[in-house]
């Protein structure tokens, strides 16, 4: 890279002061000049392709030329945005994961425990175990491979951990470990609340599931169906012809809103593995 081009990947960095610490959350490898440098690499491509193909549309419609560059501007800080929330979907995408098997991996923990295993080895059979919790204990188990103590480790990983569950977990394994107390108490305890807490997820979900069914029927069967009997006698009284071209709307709006309540109901399932 050039030296305009490091020093404004540098002063736009600045601005985000969170990155590094997203980044790390999400786990990528690169820094964050480097994210923010391919960032714009890409808006600035795909804002130029954009606007180079609007500018034969607005050749022949006889729009301004001006508005092209006011195109280009809003195309390129929203390809840059859209970067951002791809990194936000990744974190959120790694929170699930973890949340999904948290619970699994807490008890197999305690279970090495109260087998007389110590927490180290415990740490250990848990990372060879279970997912991607148990990948993010191997992490753990990897920094205190290159030096760092048991607790700076698990004060490392809860800082970087996109779970809130499994940061809960971890304060209080480390917690118990700074005052020399048995662990298996406040884990049992901790891992009783977060039971409790998936179990009140579920029932959430279910009332709300019984909502969003009620709407999907209005919506995406009662509406429809009412509709086209409604537009296909009134079509008969005015002499309105019905072409394919109709039908195929219609069909391809009725998809559109299947489509819509399966995005619904996948968003609104809670993050449990049964």
């Amino acid at each position: 890279m050039g030296i305009f081009i490091i020093k404004l990947v540098q002063r736009v960095s600045s601005f985000f002061p969170r990155l590094k610490k997203e980044i790390r959350i999400a786990h990528l490898k690169e820094t964050p000049q480097n994210f923010i440098y391919q960032n714009i690499k890409f808006s600035l491509i795909f804002s130029l392709f954009l606007t180079s193909l609007f500018f034969f549309v607005a050749d022949k419609a006889g729009i301004p030329l001006v508005f092209l560059l006011v195109a280009f501007v809003v195309i390129f800080f929203l390809s840059f945005y859209f970067g951002f929330l791809k990194l936000k979907a990744t974190i959120i995408k790694r929170q699930k994961e973890i949340d999904r098997e948290v619970l699994f991996a807490g008890q197999y923990l305690l279970i090495k425990l109260y087998a007389g295993k110590p927490l180290l080895n415990a740490l250990i059979d848990t990372s060879k175990s279970y997912g991607v919790a148990s990948k993010y204990i191997k992490e753990i188990i990897n920094d205190i491979n290159t030096g760092s103590s048991l607790e700076n480790a698990l004060e490392n990983a809860m800082v970087y951990s996109p779970s809130e569950k499994f940061r809960k977990i971890l304060f209080h394994v480390n917690n118990a470990l700074k005052l020399g107390i048995d662990v298996t108490e406040p884990l049992n305890s901790v891992l009783g609340e977060i039971a409790r807490e998936q179990s009140n997820e579920i029932k959430k979900y279910g009332k709300k599931l019984n909502t969003i069914v009620i709407f999907y029927m209005l919506a995406a069967v009662v509406m429809p169906s009412i509709g086209m009997t409604i537009f296909i006698v009134l079509a008969s009284f005015i002499n309105f012809t019905m072409s394919i071209t109709h039908f195929l709307i219609v069909m391809m709006f009725i998809v559109l809103i299947q489509f819509l309540f399966i995005s619904i109901f996948r968003t609104a399932r809670p993050v449990v593995n049964l």
